[in-house]
């Protein structure tokens, strides 16, 4: 089943459910629509599933119901202005609501991930939350901040510039971040930098206590992205931080997991072949144990 609905800002998304209607229901924001042709051949290139979102509903379809949709693409193609966590966190309910779910659990990927973390804070409608490639405890946030900004000041520069597509490294761990041209809309770097700044104040070692729900954390083992000095010359350690807090994270109810794998880093991290041996049995674990089914 698809629908399509109306979000805040009058933007219409197309939003798919699929699975097992009386079993516990999984939220995807992560469900990209496939990609085919050449397009697909270049996200190949990336170690990308060009059918990423296709899979992850498969895979999970036959043991929860699978609501789904690809948020990410929605603001590329409708940016919001002064997009803020709180923002996001009303349109991912909004979301539940329109498609009669008044439980679920979370999968989010990246800052999708931080999402699921700020929608717990939010709400008691979560089951259960994974957050991918994002850490729960001490994250990155300050770094991103600074990436985004810098990201969002070459967007602008570049605006009137030719677009070229020329044939990029394998995972962005490879990226030459010191001579890379950005030619993103600026409206989409715009609304990245106004959700890491309505994050300034945040601190995600002071809501723990709030997360009283199952949780798992996790990162590729090469999960550590270093930018040039045209993107502040800062670090993004998301598997450093997870390792590193690991203990404490365990201490405050985490499951912790980091992938092991040749290259395992951001990108690679996040693919379904990888993801679903790992997320699948851990939602069963705590979704089903005592349900019998």
């Amino acid at each position: 089943m698809k629908k399509i609905i109306q979000l805040a800002n009058q933007s219409e998304i197309e939003v798919g459910m699929a699975g097992l209607p009386d079993c516990p229901t999984l939220m995807l924001p992560i469900a990209k629509k496939s990609m085919y042709n050449q397009e697909a051949e270049n996200l190949k290139l990336w170690g990308v599933d060009p059918e990423l979102g296709k899979h992850f509903v498969e895979g999970l379809a036959d043991t929860f119901q699978v609501l789904y949709f690809d948020y990410e693409g929605h603001l590329f193609q409708h940016p919001v202005e002064n997009l803020t966590a709180d923002h996001i966190v009303k349109d991912l309910l909004h979301i539940a609501d329109e498609m009669n779910v008044t439980s679920f659990s979370y999968y989010g990927y990246s800052w999708l991930a931080l999402i699921g973390l700020q929608m717990a804070i939010r709400t008691d409608r979560l089951e259960s939350l994974v957050m991918g490639g994002f850490p729960p405890y001490n994250g990155p946030y300050q770094e991103m901040r600074v990436v985004t900004h810098k990201t969002h000041t070459q967007a602008l520069s570049n605006q009137n510039d030719p677009v070229e597509s020329p044939a990029g490294p394998e995972s962005p761990n490879e990226m030459d971040w010191d001579n890379i041209k950005v030619t993103i809309d600026t409206r989409v770097t715009a609304q990245f930098v106004s959700l890491y700044q309505s994050l300034t104040a945040f601190d995600d070692r002071s809501i723990q206590h709030l997360l009283s729900l199952p949780k798992l954390a996790f990162a590729g083992g090469n999960d550590t992205i270093v930018y040039g000095e045209n993107f502040g010359s800062v670090t993004v350690d998301i598997v450093g931080l997870l390792k590193k807090n690991k203990e404490q994270l365990a201490d405050l109810g985490w499951d912790v997991e980091i992938l092991s794998g040749a290259q395992m880093d951001h990108t690679k991290a996040m693919q379904p072949a990888v993801v679903l041996p790992l997320i699948k049995p851990w939602f069963m674990n705590v979704l089903l144990k005592n349900t019998g089914l």
